[in-house]
Order: structure tokens, then sequence, then C-alpha cells
């Protein structure tokens, strides 16, 4: 067949042809392509967190980051670990923000995503070494360790641990703490990755590599039987008798910052709840507490300055019969303190507690002189910055010993395990979470106090100003909780515990040996990448 020019013309005509712009912009999008997958899978993880209870979804979501990571430069790393970053904590610190506008939230949030930036980076480097998920592992629980100390005594919120309050891995706390918990999820989200990478690889050039099959094999099923193996360390058996817990919410008038000036309704609220907890005690219909534990905040006038306060409190726990631990704003010496003050109905106050890990731009405001130059606003709120407790709290209430860990506190491994290893038989978490409203904070903050119950195997007790106030046994089951911003209270016969758990006993060494382990990774990558350029200069 002879083909003649014309036919050759229309030939090409119906041959399709690219624009050079569309070939440009299908660059473009391969190169975008990465970010949007490092900022949505920072958002998968957020969705694994409480009050969700998709735990699981922290696997795909570090899967997901180490595809993204694997491979790459430092530097990309850098990025891609930042849009990790503000994936997960942008929409999981919202809270910061609730009454202070977006300016403090988005502050927090580009300072703590730096962190997870510079694991991106270190990941990137270890992701070409042998045993790649191990290093990477480490180095996330590294990064959160920096992250839990600085600045300002560091800000540890958003710990993997903590999303794992319902998962098949929270066993591992008592083994170890946060750190082995975290690092057994995250090595799991890499191994499933590296499973995944593998199969794909072998399906196309039918190799099996079998030692790195091995790796990821062994990364995704060791924390699983780890987890497994570590059950029989969770218990919830009575080892110094029982006790009957009261616990009161006695609500706030209204929610967010202005709950700060009705202060004596507040106090007002508490005692109320707890009289009328006394009169169903006497009626028969509730099982008469050992003692009662009120919330952070409960008496935001100092009962030791003011007459009325003391009345009050004094009347309320007379009326109940029993020991009361009140959450009050103590001054003393001209230092203002957050403090809890044990409250015997016959001899009045006869023990304290004042916070020792307290929250920077909420109950201090470093920089004070700048900011206020910035807002004046915000050094109104906090015109007196609160001093620092010095010694673990531990009241005795009716023979059994009780750890104060009060609110932002149970964030803090070294807050909590140092009332366990002062004699606390049990824990109490009064909180004030009325400042953030409805937001998803309580939820999260109550999935840290299941792990820290799993953790040092102890019963943990909520209080909390406006809810979710909750019991929590020492298997982190939530047995009873409140609503929000409704008063109420809550009894319960919970058991008393002072073996210590390995996780106890080892206090920081674990977290210590993953930044080794993470520190030993980068400097086998930097070695070889080192010894890779020399040999390329040959």
């Amino acid at each position: 067949m002879t083909v003649t020019a014309t036919s050759v013309g229309e030939s090409d005509q119906l041959e399709p042809r690219v624009a050079p712009e569309a070939r440009a912009w299908a660059r473009r999008l391969r190169r975008l392509f990465p970010a949007a997958a490092a900022a949505l899978s920072g958002l998968l993880l957020y969705v694994s967190f409480p009050p969700r209870t998709l735990w699981w979804l922290a696997l795909p979501a570090f899967a997901i980051f180490g595809w993204v990571l694997r491979g790459r430069g430092w530097k990309a790393g850098l990025g891609l670990g930042y849009l990790f970053g503000l994936g997960f904590l942008l929409p999981l610190l919202v809270w910061t923000g609730v009454e202070v506008g977006p300016g403090p939230w988005l502050a927090l949030v580009a300072i703590e995503a730096v962190f997870v930036a510079l694991v991106g980076a270190g990941v990137t480097a270890v992701s070409k070494l042998p045993g790649w998920p191990v290093w990477a592992a480490a180095l996330w629980i590294a990064g959160e360790a920096a992250r839990a100390r600085v600045p300002f005594e560091g800000f540890p919120w958003g710990k993997i641990a903590f999303g794992q309050a319902d998962g098949v891995f929270l066993p591992l706390a008592a083994l170890g703490g946060t750190p082995v918990l975290g690092f057994a999820v995250v090595l799991c989200g890499f191994g499933l990755y590296e499973v995944v990478r593998l199969a794909v690889e072998t399906r196309r050039t039918g190799t099996v590599r079998r030692a790195a099959a091995a790796v990821g094999l062994l990364s995704l099923a060791v924390p699983v039987v780890a987890a497994v193996a570590a059950r029989p360390l969770v218990s919830d058996k009575a080892e110094d008798g029982s006790v009957n817990v009261g616990v009161v919410q006695g609500n706030v008038p209204r929610a967010g910052l202005d709950f700060n000036s009705q202060r004596r309704a507040v106090l007002d609220y508490h005692a109320r709840e707890t009289e009328r907890l006394a009169a169903e005690v006497k009626a028969g219909k509730v099982a008469r507490p050992d003692f009662v534990l009120w919330p952070e905040n409960s008496s935001d006038i100092d009962p030791f300055a003011n007459p009325d306060a003391r009345a009050v409190i004094d009347t309320a726990a007379k009326a109940v019969g029993v020991p009361i631990s009140v959450g009050g704003v103590v001054e003393r010496d001209g230092k203002l303190y957050n403090e809890q003050i044990l409250w015997d109905p016959a001899k009045g106050p006869v023990d304290t507690y004042d916070k020792r890990q307290i929250q920077p731009f909420g109950e201090y405001l470093p920089f004070r002189s700048l900011i206020g130059a910035i807002n004046s606003n915000w050094t109104q709120m906090q015109r007196q910055d609160f001093s620092r407790g010095t010694k673990p709290g531990v009241f005795t209430m009716d023979g059994a010993k009780v750890g104060l860990v009060t609110c932002y506190e149970a964030a803090f491994d070294w807050t909590v395990r140092s009332e366990v290893t002062d004699g606390a038989q049990m824990i109490s978490v009064p909180s004030n979470n009325a400042t953030f409203d409805r937001s998803e904070m309580t939820y999260q903050q109550l999935a840290m106090s299941r792990v820290r119950a799993v953790e040092h195997s102890r019963t943990v007790a909520v209080p909390v100003t406006s809810g979710v106030s909750a019991i929590i046994m020492p298997d982190g089951e939530i047995t009873q909780k409140t609503g929000m911003f409704v008063a109420d209270s809550l009894v319960q016969k919970v058991p008393l515990r002072s073996s210590q758990t390995p996780a106890t006993q080892l206090g920081i060494l674990p977290e210590i040996a993953f930044v080794l382990v993470a520190a030993g990774g980068l400097g086998w990558a930097v070695g070889a990448g080192m010894r890779g350029r020399r040999a390329s200069d040959v």
C-alpha cells in the first residue's frame, strides 16, 4: 500500500500529543505527591488518637511515612517530616487555641513539628541501613524524648503511647513505659511498609531477599508477640486491700477562661455536690467512701487566707465525714502555688502537695515582658506566675497512700513514676479542663491516665471540675465516668497495689537505650555515607 503525504499528515493528526505545559504539570504533581502523602499520613496518625478508638491506624500511618522517607536525602526528609508533623499535630492540638485564639496554637504546632522534621531527616539517613525499621523507630522515640524536655521543660502531648489505650500493645507500658509502648507501635508500622515493599519487589524481580524479609517480618511480629507476653504484668487484683474512693465533679458556671471569674461559685458547686453525696450515703443509696477526691482548681480561693472558703470546705468535709483532697490556689511567702490540700473533717488541712510540672503560657509566662509587648491581654490573664513544688505528693487517706499527679503532670513520665516510687498505692489525677470547653483535650488526657494505670499497675482516679471524671482500674479499664459540664460524683471500691512493674523499676533507662540506639544508627549511616563518597572520589 502506498502512503501518500496527505495520509501521513492525517495519521500524525490522529496520534496523541502531550502539550509541554501538561507534561510540566504532571512533573509538578509527581513532586507534590510525597508531600501530600506525608501530610495525610500525619492526619491518619491523628485519627488514631482518642476520643476515637482507631488505635490501629497508627500502623498504616507510619507505613506510609516510611514509604515517603525511605531512600531520600536528608533535606527532603526534613521537609517531609515537617509536613507529617503538621498533619498530626495541627488537629491534635487545636484545643490549645479554644479560648486564646489561633496564634498560640499555630506557634506551638510550628515548634513541635520541628522535632518531627528532625526525625524525618534522621529516618532518611538510616533507611539505607540493614534493619532500618529498628533504627527508624528508635529515632522516633528519641525525638519524643527531646520534645518532652525542651523548650520550656518540654511538651510530651502526642506521644504515640498515648494513642494506644485501647490497643493490643498496651501491656507493653508495664514492661518499659511509654518509650517501649511507642517504639513497638512505630516499629510495627515501619515493618508493615518493609514487608509490603519487599513483596512488591519479589513479585517484580522473582528474587527473595531473605535477610531483609526476615527483618520486615520480625518488625511486624515481635511487637505483637511481646505485647501478648507482657499481658501477665497487667493485673487489677488487690495487694494491700481495697478502699471505697469518692470522686466529686462539681461543674463550673460556664466554660472557657471566664470560669476563673466565678471562683466562689466553683467552690460552692463542689461543696454542694459533696454534701449531696453525703446525703445519699446517709440514705443508704451509695456506699460510704473512705475518702473523697476533688479536682484541680476546685477552690481557687485560698482557704488559708480566706475564712469563708475555709468554712465552706470544712462544712463539706464534716458532712461527708471523710478526708477530702482539695485542689486550691494558694499564696505563700509571696509565691503562688497550684496546690492539693488534704482536708481532714476533724483537723482541717493536714498536708499539701504543690504541682511541680507547671504549664508554660498557662501557669507561667516565659518571656513575660516580650509577650506583654505583643499582646497585653495575655499578661493580664496570667498576672502572676505560679511557682513549682519540689517534692512528690503522696497523701495518706484513711490508711491508703494516694499519689497526686495534677493535670498537666500526667503527660510526663517522671512525675507519675515519682509518686509510685514514693509509696503510692493508687493515683489521683485532679484536673481542670473547663478552659478547653468540649474539645478532645479531655479525652486525650483521660487516655494518658489509662496508660499510666497500666504502666505502674495502679488504680487511677481522675476528678475533673467539668468532666470527664473517671475511675480507671490498674488494667486500664474505665469502670465509671461522668459526662461533661454536669455535677456528679462517683463511688467505687478499688484495689490498692504496692508491687512495682518493670516500667516503674526501670524508669528512664528504656528511653536512654532508644536514644543510644538512634545515635548508633545515625553514626553508622553517616560513616557509611562518608566511606561511599571517598570510594567514588577514588
